[in-house]
Formats: C-alpha cells, sequence, structure tokens
C-alpha cells in the first residue's frame, strides 16, 4: 500500500497550536484587551505553575470570589482573596483592565472590586502578571520590574503572610499598615473579627485584636525572633527580618530553598501560625503558634503581676510587690500589684532579676541600641520614671537598651526561652532579700556541721560496737569494694572474745566469708575437690591469682566456736615442711571453715589407695 499523507493529522496539529497562541496569555498574565470570566473557567498560572489565579466559591457555595491559591500543592490553600467582603452571587463574572485598572464586573456589569488607581502618568498599556512567589501586579506592559508596577496584591494582604511579603508599615509603598484579618470561617473568605496590627509608638510590636480588643501581643523584635513567640526559632530554610527605619516599620521572611513552601496565617480562631508543606506526609505542619495557653492573653495578670503557667495560681507578683487586693484574683487586669516600698530615686533603688521573662507592653519605652545592659542600668536609676530596663537584641550575649517610664503589663514566665527583665525596687526590698539569703546560708551551714558531726559519732560508735562483737560475728570493715575485699582478704593477729570473756590473740589471720564465697564463686559445685565427714572442700583463687584450699565444715557438727578454735590453734602450730600449710580461718555466718594452700595431685588417700 502507498504511503498517504494525513492532511487531517495535520490541520488537526496546527489548530491546537493556534488554539495554544490564542490562550497562552492565561498561563502568566493577560492584557488591557483580554478578560478573565468564572464562565469559561479560565485561570492565570504563574511560569513556574506554583501559583494559581481564578474564580472560587467555597464549599460550592453561591458567592464567588476571585483568589490565589497553590497549583503546586494537591489541597486548596487560598493564599490572597480580592473581593472577600464584596462576592458576586452568581457564577457571571469577569476580571477587566479598565482605566489601567483591574476590575471586577458582575453580570449586571457593575464594578464589585477595583484596585482604585488614580492619578499617574502611564501612557504604554498596562498588563496584570502572577509571579512566581504569589505577587499578582498589574504594570507597565514595556516595564516588568518592580519601579514597573503599578499596584501589587502583596500590599493588600489577607489572612496570609508569604514569602518576600511585608507586614508592617510602610512609607514607600502609601504610608500604609499591612496587616493580616482573619476570615470569617474556614469556609467564608469574608474579613473576620481577627486581625494583627503594628505598633510603631516605643518598641515596636504586633498585635492582635479580636475586633476592637487586644487578645495577643508578638512582643518586640529581639534580633532573632518575637518576645512572646520563644518557638519561633529559625530554621536553615527560612530568614526572618525585621526593618525599622524612617521609611518602613515591617517584617517579613524569606524561604531560601526551592521547592519547601511556608506561610504565616492568622486563622479565624486567632491564632497566628507558622506552617510548612510536607511532602512525605502530603500535609502543612504547624511549627508554632501564638497564643498557645491563659499566660498569652493580653495583660492576664495586671500591673506589676507576671504569669506562670506552671504555678498555681499562674499569677504572681513580681518580688518587692504585693497583692494590690488579696481578695480579688490577680487575672483581673484592674488589680494587679503594688510596690511594698516606695521608691527613694536618690541611687540607692536597686533591681530584681527575672529570667526566662516575656517583656512588658512596650507602649511606654524608649530605645537606644548604642549602649549596653551597665550603661542601661546606670541610665535607669538617674531617671525617677524608670521602673525596668532590658536588652533590644539577645543574640551574642545581649546588646542595646530598652526602658520602661509606666507600669509593667502583660509579663509572663516561660520554662525555656525568654529573656531576663531588671525590674527596679526599692533598697529596703533589697535588703529584706539579703537577710533572708544570709539566713537561709547560715541555716545550710549550720545543719551541714551537725550532720557531719553525727556521721562522726556514728561512724566511732559502729567501730567499738563492731571491736567488742563475739568471734561469731568476725570483724568486718564498714564500708569495701569487692576488689578491696578480696586484696585485703588475709588480716594478721586479729583478737576475739570467747564465751568466757578472755581475749586471746591468734597467730593465724582471721578469713571473711564474702571473700571465701568470691574465691570459690560461692561454693560452686564445679570447684569441689572432695568430701569427708566434717565437710566439702573446695578450690579457690584470690585476685592475685593464688591459688587456695578451702574447708567447709558441715553445720551438722556439734562442734563449737572454742573448740573449733583451739583445734585451729593447735593445727597452726603443727606447720611443717610435709605437711599442707594452714592459711587461716573463718568463723562467720554460723560458718567455720578452713582454708590451706592448694596442692596439685590430688588427695593423700588417692595415691595410697588407688
Amino acid at each position: 500500500m502507498r504511503n498517504v499523507p494525513n492532511y487531517h493529522h495535520s490541520y488537526f496539529i496546527l489548530f491546537i497550536i493556534i488554539l495554544f497562541l490564542a490562550f497562552s496569555v492565561y498561563a502568566s498574565n493577560f492584557s488591557a484587551t483580554e478578560s478573565l470570566t468564572i464562565s469559561s473557567n479560565k485561570t492565570i498560572i504563574s511560569p513556574s505553575q506554583i501559583f494559581e489565579l481564578g474564580f472560587f466559591n467555597p464549599d460550592s457555595s453561591s458567592r464567588w470570589y476571585l483568589g490565589i491559591w497553590y497549583k503546586i500543592i494537591p489541597i486548596r490553600t487560598y493564599v490572597w482573596v480580592a473581593n472577600r467582603d464584596n462576592p458576586l452571587s452568581s457564577s457571571n463574572g469577569t476580571l477587566k483592565i479598565s482605566d489601567n485598572n483591574l476590575v471586577i464586573f458582575d453580570q449586571s456589569d457593575r464594578p464589585v472590586w477595583s484596585t482604585n488607581i488614580t492619578g499617574g502618568d502611564v501612557r504604554s498599556p498596562v498588563a496584570a502578571e502572577l509571579l512566581d512567589y504569589g505577587n499578582f501586579v498589574l504594570r507597565d506592559s514595556k516595564n516588568n520590574k518592580p519601579s514597573g508596577f503599578l499596584w501589587q496584591s502583596f500590599d493588600f494582604p489577607t489572612d496570609t503572610l508569604l514569602s518576600d511579603m511585608k507586614m508592617g508599615w510602610d512609607n514607600k509603598s502609601g504610608g500604609f499598615n499591612r496587616i493580616l484579618r482573619s476570615w470569617k470561617t474556614t469556609d467564608d473568605p469574608s474579613s473576620g473579627d481577627f486581625s494583627t496590627k503594628l505598633r510603631t509608638s516605643g518598641f515596636p510590636e504586633f498585635y492582635i485584636y479580636n475586633k476592637e480588643s487586644i487578645t495577643y501581643r508578638s512582643g518586640p523584635w529581639l534580633g532573632n525572633r518575637f518576645s512572646s513567640v520563644p518557638g519561633m526559632k529559625p530554621v536553615d530554610y527560612i530568614d526572618n527580618s525585621f526593618t525599622e527605619n524612617n521609611q518602613q516599620v515591617v517584617y517579613s521572611y524569606r524561604v531560601n530553598k526551592t521547592n519547601i513552601y511556608s506561610i504565616l496565617s492568622l486563622s479565624s480562631t486567632g491564632l497566628l501560625q507558622r506552617l510548612t508543606w510536607m511532602e512525605a506526609a502530603q500535609s502543612w505542619k504547624q511549627l508554632w503558634y501564638s497564643p498557645k495557653d491563659l499566660c498569652d492573653n493580653y495583660k492576664e495578670c495586671g500591673n506589676y503581676g507576671y504569669c506562670d503557667a506552671n504555678t498555681s495560681p499562674i499569677c504572681n507578683c513580681i518580688k518587692g510587690f504585693e497583692p494590690m487586693n488579696e481578695q480579688a484574683a490577680l487575672r483581673d487586669d484592674s488589680v494587679g500589684c503594688v510596690r511594698k516600698t516606695k521608691l527613694s530615686c536618690d541611687g540607692r533603688d536597686g533591681f530584681v532579676r527575672l529570667k526566662k521573662m516575656r517583656l512588658p507592653d512596650t507602649t511606654e519605652t524608649s530605645v537606644d541600641k548604642g549602649i549596653g545592659l551597665k550603661e542601661c542600668e546606670e541610665r535607669c536609676l538617674k531617671g525617677c520614671n524608670c521602673t525596668a530596663f532590658a536588652n533590644t537584641d539577645i543574640r551574642n550575649g545581649g546588646s542595646g537598651c530598652v526602658i520602661w517610664s509606666g507600669g509593667l503589663f502583660d509579663i509572663r514566665n516561660y520554662a525555656k526561652g525568654g529573656q531576663d527583665l531588671y525590674v527596679r525596687v526599692a533598697a529596703g526590698d533589697l535588703e529584706d532579700k539579703r537577710i533572708k539569703s544570709k539566713k537561709i546560708i547560715g541555716s545550710s551551714i549550720g545543719v551541714s556541721i551537725l550532720l557531719l558531726l553525727s556521721f562522726i559519732i556514728f561512724h566511732f560508735w559502729k567501730r567499738k560496737q563492731k571491736r567488742s562483737i563475739t568471734i561469731q560475728t568476725p570483724i568486718v570493715d564498714l564500708v569495701r569494694s569487692q576488689d578491696s575485699l578480696m586484696n585485703e582478704l588475709v588480716k594478721a593477729s586479729r583478737s576475739y572474745t570467747s564465751k568466757e570473756n578472755k581475749t586471746d590473740y591468734l597467730e593465724l589471720p582471721l578469713m571473711e566469708w564474702k571473700a571465701l564465697a568470691m574465691a570459690t564463686n560461692n561454693f560452686s559445685t564445679d570447684n569441689k575437690l572432695g568430701q569427708g565427714g566434717f565437710g566439702i572442700v573446695y578450690k579457690g583463687m584470690l585476685l592475685d591469682g593464688k591459688e587456695i584450699a578451702v574447708k567447709r565444715l558441715s553445720k551438722m557438727s556439734s562442734q563449737g566456736t572454742d573448740e573449733f578454735m583451739n583445734e585451729v590453734r593447735l593445727i597452726a602450730k603443727l606447720q611443717h615442711i610435709n605437711l599442707v600449710r594452714l592459711l587461716g580461718c573463718c568463723v562467720d555466718k554460723g560458718e567455720k571453715m578452713l582454708i590451706y594452700e592448694y596442692l596439685e595431685n590430688l588427695s593423700l588417700d588417692s595415691h595410697l589407695f588407688g
């Protein structure tokens, strides 16, 4: 069969190419002559296909929103919503570029959301583009650098902070305060009750609000984390930064490794949390979150009180202070604590050092990052309004100085983390503390001396008791290791007291039962040499390698202790070169044993009688 060209197949490929070119604008951007509609189900995808922008309706509701989500992550995770408080009520919606603005129109062609850019001189056409780090920008079509951005979604966060996104005050972007605001519920992206805001007065820090009430504060930036977030430990793939100057006071972070996705979000329940996508588990892992417990609640323990989750009650007064009202709960922020003694302000006041603390509310503070802790203390003592001081940066041993000039609110103690806080107290309260410390030290020394004297008296009494004990309980050392017990097995010229209370002196050494038990492997049958009418003979070995033979007399023998000792004395006097030498004896734990030197070649009866 002849090969005939397949023209239909060629036309089909050409059609696909033309179709791809026609819709390629939706891969990352679109121009003023194009639009994005709900009905066509078209989306804009970032160049590396990490993020996607389009219309969505959560939980199959009738409300439609324009948003950005992770395309590369299988679990739909929204990071930005445009018209969160002005949803489309039907599936007929359009995103267009109109008069150099991005505008969302409803089914009646009425605008429901716009970028609201006014003024400016843009002569060339504008284009909208979704960048690889999740920023949706409206820019000059001939300038794709940040200087050409007319508007960007990063300036208008919703509930999520992405890598390279800023949270806080930025004068370069119009002087507005970028905040996070939670979703109303997990299925409703409209503005919820919780939000984050930055206070720039004093030592700047972020606050979480529930509507108009403060529920939590981040604490000031300490060089590598916020004071109230001890769990915000640096990780190798995230670089945290806090910038404070005349142009901006902002927090941001950067994920410095590819294929790692991490976000900071404010949940619908008011939790500020760090989430990182775990590819192996196919889920988001929570690295840290705040607030965690009652002690994270704002002003939980009132003025000059601090919260400790490990105490009961959890609220405590700083040393040098006492509860304002003993009958009232310290958790009432209108109560708190008061000074025991008024400050003198004449240089005699001192400071109580509180370790592992969250710094107090920094609204009424002054900061000098150019001096150290010693100079900070001196400056605080010179001002009568100064109530506390601390370092501004905890890295490399600490640096900088922050001074409080008013009340000390919202302090807490951490089991791990936190930093040192120095609270000013009157000299009288410091002296009381020193006297108390001296009393404790004196009492401790007295008790220690008493215990030592008691031990010495007991030791001498015990030795005296052992010297007067009968031969049935041989003299032993109070404390011995096993090695020293074996090495010092033989003790020469020991005395014993008989039943007639006469003291005799043996030239033959007494040996201890524990040592003989160890030498014979606890009188193992494997060490048995023979057996006679009066007992069993065992082979033994001392630690120095010397071999011995231990004759363990039978407990059934009617021979008494005095009779046994007389016999031992007699055998000791009959030492001869042709007789097996008696090395010692043992009378202990109801046992009577004779210790001979060990000789090879079996016993005499085996040679006589075969």
